[in-house]
Parts: structure tokens; C-alpha cells; sequence
């Protein structure tokens, strides 16, 4: 009861009504409500710290900000809903708080406006590109993926939280082993690891749904008769995706990386893909390494 009585006392003032019936709408810092109500720092501090002793208010920090928001319960709602229809201010108040809104707005769109152009540059906390992956991933339906040239199964693994299944084929036992305690360790039971090579590749024909070269391609003796294999294992429909380096002149690869191929001109993806008799190619460049050798990312994509 004291508590009622000390929030009633306090809603007789129409200073702190006005407060109140705007801070159950939206956090506002002192500054703001000084903006919206015209009143004095002074004035507004001292009858927010009256609201927040009787628990009708709390104060919440943002960096250097003080934010404040309503606290009080259904009864003290109500009242304010009632007090609306005899304020004055009641609706200057209400534009008033809609520009402040409005402003907030502005300033992150501004933001937003002076990075145009530079913000894929420029770090921002949270953005990766696993994120991104993992985001996209929900998209995708449940399905048979082939991941082709596996490696440790990195991709796999990812792959694996929403496929149906995952055939994790790369011709080094090592890896193949590696992936497949990977695996196990991570308690991912819907992956199989073997060993094969991509011309050969240890799987039934018409048996998956979706055929990854992720950076592989580029390992092939004959690159032309992996997707031909990548053909033959999809079903009817199934779709072919070829990520790996645009054609380049990095004589160091070979030796750094093991590479055969020094990557591929779209020109020769979409030859592989119209050989191997795949329909409806797309190609193009995702992406384009800022540090020497400047090493440039095409995705070429098929339909069975």
C-alpha cells in the first residue's frame, strides 16, 4: 500500500506524468526528454530520480548514455493511458517523441551513408563469412551432398548440420582418416568419409543430390573428367558447384600448395560443365584477394 501511495503522490505531478507516458513507450536518455518536454536537465533529473526511488523507473547504461524506461505495473499503465485525455501536452509530447525517433535513425543511416562504397572493406564486429555460411545453410532442404576433394572435412562438417547425409571423398588416407575422428569427436553421425580419386570417384551413380568441388578442382590430372564424374553420381535435377581460383600466374602454387592447375578461366569451367553435359551453367567472380598474388575466386554452377 505504501508503495501505491508514494506512485500516486508522484503521478500528481504533470511534469512527471508526461515523463512517464513517454518512457513506456521507449527508452529515452535525459537529453532527449529535455528535447521532447522542454524542461530543464535539472528539473527532469531530480523527478527521474523521484520515479526511479519508487521503482516507477529504472536506468539502464549504453556506453556513456543513461538510458531510462518504464518499470511500473498494470495500475500505474492504466492511469497514464487515462491521463492522456486531459494533458494539453499529451500530443506535442507524442510528435515530439516520434521526431527523436526519427532521428535516431537518421544518425545510423548517416552512418551507414558515409561507409557507402567502403564498408566491405572495413572490419565490423560479428560479420564472418562462416556466419554467413551457417545463416545460409537453414536455407538449404535436406539433401545428399558429395563433398569432393574433403580435406579435413572442414566444409563437410558444416555441410552436415543440415544435410541429410554428407560423402566426404579425398584421395590422402591421412585426411581421410583426420576427418573422420573429426566427426566422430564432434558427434556428426550423418557424414562418411572415403577414400577415392575425383576421376574415380567411390560412389553410386545417380545417388546425391548436390556435387561440391571446393577448392579442388584445381588438384585433378584431368579436371574435365571429375565433372564428368560429378555428372554421373548426381541424380536427375541435381546440381553441380564448382568453387575454386580464377585463372592466375602464381608459378609458386604448384610447390606451395601442390596444385596442377594454376585455376581456371571461365571460359574452361563453363567448357567442363557444357562437356560433361550439364544444363543451365552460371558463372562468375565471388571474390578477389586484396594481398599479393591477388588470387581471384570464381563459383561455376550445373544442373543435371
Amino acid at each position: 500500500m505504501g508503495n501505491l501511495l508514494r506512485s500516486l503522490r508522484l503521478l500528481g505531478d504533470e511534469s512527471r506524468l508526461r515523463m512517464l507516458r513517454l518512457l513506456i513507450r521507449e527508452e529515452l536518455s535525459v537529453a532527449e526528454l529535455q528535447e521532447i518536454l522542454g524542461m530543464g536537465q535539472s528539473r527532469i533529473s531530480m523527478a527521474l530520480s523521484q520515479l526511479k526511488t519508487a521503482e516507477l523507473v529504472e536506468v539502464r547504461k549504453v556506453g556513456q548514455k543513461s538510458l531510462y524506461r518504464f518499470t511500473g505495473d498494470e495500475t500505474v499503465v492504466e492511469i497514464l493511458r487515462q491521463s492522456a485525455k486531459e494533458l494539453p501536452e499529451a500530443a506535442s509530447d507524442d510528435e515530439a517523441l516520434r521526431l527523436i525517433l526519427k532521428k535516431r535513425k537518421d544518425k545510423m543511416r548517416a552512418y551507414f551513408d558515409e561507409l557507402a562504397g567502403r564498408f566491405g572493406r572495413h572490419y565490423v564486429p560479428g560479420r564472418s563469412w562462416k556466419g554467413v555460411a551457417e545463416m545460409l545453410l537453414k536455407l538449404l532442404p535436406p539433401m545428399v551432398i558429395a563433398d569432393l576433394g574433403a580435406g579435413e572435412g572442414t566444409l563437410s562438417l558444416l555441410l552436415a548440420q543440415r544435410a541429410e547425409r554428407v560423402i566426404a571423398v579425398d584421395n590422402s588416407e591421412k585426411m581421410v582418416e583426420y576427418g573422420t575422428e573429426a566427426a566422430r569427436k564432434s558427434g556428426v553421425g550423418n557424414i562418411e568419409y572415403r577414400v577415392g580419386d575425383l576421376e574415380e570417384l567411390p560412389v553410386a551413380s545417380g545417388s546425391v543430390d548436390l556435387a561440391l568441388f571446393s577448392q579442388s578442382l584445381h588438384h585433378a590430372l584431368h579436371p574435365q573428367d571429375a565433372v564428368k564424374e560429378a555428372w554421373r553420381i548426381l541424380k536427375p535435377g541435381g546440381r553441380v558447384m564448382i568453387l575454386d581460383l580464377q585463372k592466375h600466374g602464381f608459378e609458386e602454387a604448384r610447390e606451395l600448395y601442390a596444385d596442377v592447375w594454376l585455376g581456371f578461366s571461365e571460359v574452361e569451367l563453363l567448357g567442363f560443365l557444357k562437356k560433361a553435359r550439364f544444363r543451365h551453367p552460371e558463372l562468375g567472380v565471388v571474390h578477389r584477394e586484396e594481398e599479393l598474388p591477388h588470387f581471384e575466386t570464381v563459383l561455376a554452377t550445373g544442373q543435371k
